[in-house]
């Protein structure tokens, strides 16, 4: 049986607050996903940029999550990461196979990111604070 746990920080930043729910990217638990939507003013969506395989399974996803309506007024940060590795997606490449650009009513962000050597990590977070303060 395969037990799944949800991991939740809060994390400080910018004088802001973020209850952070890491909640997986394995199909099975995907599900569950939602029962986190409420009161969402912000998402970060992580696309690992080395595989091409599972690029557009995560589109659909994302998609798939965007149109719930709890999270109709969340802002998006996309960190493309892995970004270190040679055959990597750049980001314009991300944000074309995620189909960013027809979010028209949303307000988004990709960021190229590493995060082992937190390349980017930093980037996203300040767009992402500053765009929440702003709601």
């Amino acid at each position: 049986m395969l037990l799944i746990g949800f991991n939740v920080e809060t994390v400080e930043y910018k004088n802001i607050s973020f209850t952070v729910w890491d909640v997986g990217g394995q199909d099975k638990i995907r599900p569950l996903w939602r029962h986190y939507f409420q009161n969402t003013q912000g998402l970060i969506y992580v696309v690992d940029s080395n595989d091409r395989d599972r690029v557009i399974e995560a589109r659909d996803e994302l998609h798939r999550m965007l149109n719930e309506d709890e999270l109709r007024d969340a802002v998006l940060l996309v960190f493309a990461n892995k970004q270190d590795l040679p055959n990597a997606m750049t980001a314009a490449e991300i944000t074309d196979k995620l189909g960013l650009h027809s979010l028209r009513q949303r307000h988004w962000y990709i960021q190229s990111a590493c995060a082992t050597s937190g390349e980017g990590l930093y980037e996203g977070l300040d767009w992402l604070s500053s765009n929440i303060a702003k709601k």
